[in-house]
């Protein structure tokens, strides 16, 4: 066992036995998959929630948008509690968090204590998405890109099954409450490997560093990559929360709308695994993003035009342009030759673009409210492949972070 002090270096991997280590990548694996159902649960059944709890429009607006503002806000404080209480009591943190949360809202009766259930367990899921690199820098340094492919597709998978399942559990249950309460049951269960891994737990020996250096600021491959970020986020969890509304007023069932969000999801779990070896293959990455671009547009236009002719179709071209978020974060590494270059750059992408992306599920929610229809929001997500495509091709050209801003430097 490491003491509270020591060091979270490369060494520590060599350090953990076989079954240490067999059980370390099980909690990261569960940990992953439990990052996700509190949002695509709620978007199956927002409808019914809505009706039965007398949730207003704008209000629903904000419950789709917390996941980004959790993200945001929490998400850059959790660098603070991994130092404070260590790496493995903040995934046991994050884990519990969604069972209170989860299990609060699951049993609100009123809309303001399903609201602050939502935000109990969005901030756990925030907190969760954060540690989950430095867990496999801490204990895998030597595999770094296969577990974090393996993490990145149980969180996809765990985003795809609820997405599917919450609507069936509660029918079967005749109350949606058990249908977002079972969720909470799965994060109880995925916290049980963290309750054995205390013993391992182990702090930074240093303070964390400013994570957004001023000079990052200034650089524009980061504000390129903050703003694609952002863009593909606010279509993202607007389609996690809105896409069954938006089948299910075009005619689909309740269940049929879900299952088409599933598809979404599951669409995109193959991604992690393949855009690395892409990655590897070409420096030059300007097709990738035209096909997010034009397959996302595409998915967008379906559901304009011909929402209920195969429908699947249109849920498989937006899942297809949501890998876009797995390929951006592995250019977060690409485009930076150093571990603090990576570290500054990630923190500025994903802290500004999750803040950004919040204009997704609010704004889809709002112009909804006030049109009664879906074509004015819709139109509003495809416009934002737009700034996509722009800035996407700007960072996936050969360039990196620290060449800019030494050249920003000599330049002043």
């Amino acid at each position: 066992m490491s003491a509270p002090g020591a060091d979270p270096g490369p060494a520590r991997s060599s350090g953990d036995g076989r079954g240490e280590r067999a059980l370390l990548v099980v909690g990261i694996v569960v940990l992953a998959a439990s990052l996700r159902p509190a949002v695509t649960s709620l978007g199956a059944v927002l409808d019914l929630v809505r009706e039965d709890l007398g949730i207003a429009g704008w209000l629903a607006g904000v419950l789709t948008a917390l996941p980004v503002l959790s993200f945001a806000a929490v998400g850059a404080l959790t660098h603070l509690l991994t130092h404070r209480l260590g790496v493995h009591r903040t995934a046991l943190f994050a884990l519990l968090a969604i069972v209170a949360g989860s299990g609060v809202r699951a049993i609100a009766d009123s809309p303001a204590l399903f609201t602050a259930g939502s935000a109990v367990a969005l901030a756990g899921m925030a907190v969760g998405n954060v540690s989950l690199p430095p867990l496999v820098k801490l204990h895998f340094p030597d595999r770094i890109p296969t577990l974090t492919a393996v993490y990145s597709c149980a969180l996809l998978t765990g985003a795809a099954i609820p997405a599917g399942l919450t609507v069936p559990i509660a029918d079967a249950a005749g109350t949606w409450r058990w249908g977002l309460g079972v969720w909470a049951v799965a994060a109880g269960v995925a916290a049980l490997p963290w309750i054995l891994l205390l013993r391992q737990d182990v702090r930074e020996r240093e303070p964390p560093a400013q994570l957004v250096p001023r000079r990052l600021v200034r650089s524009r491959l980061a504000w390129s990559m903050a703003i694609f970020f952002g863009a593909q986020s606010a279509q993202a969890y607007s389609q996690f929360g809105w896409l069954p509304s938006i089948y299910t007023d075009a005619g689909l069932s309740p269940g049929s709308a879900a299952l088409m969000l599933m598809v979404l999801t599951l669409i995109g779990v193959p991604a992690p695994l393949v855009l690395p070896a892409y990655a590897r293959a070409t420096d030059d990455h300007r097709p990738l993003v035209v096909a997010f671009s034009v397959v996302t547009a595409a998915g967008w236009t379906g559901l304009l035009v011909v929402p209920t002719t195969v429908p699947w179709l249109w849920a498989a071209l937006l899942g297809l342009g949501g890998a876009a978020f797995p390929w951006v974060l592995a250019m977060i590494a690409l485009r930076t030759r150093t571990t603090e270059g990576t570290a500054a750059l990630s923190g500025f992408v994903q802290s500004t673009g999750y803040l950004m992306s919040a204009v997704g599920p609010l704004g889809t929610a709002l112009l909804h409210d006030i049109t009664g229809s879906w074509t004015l929001p819709l139109w509003g997500l495809m416009a934002l492949t737009l700034p996509m495509l722009w800035t996407g091709v700007h960072f996936a050209r050969p360039r990196s972070l620290e060449d800019e801003l030494a050249a920003s430097g000599r330049s002043r």
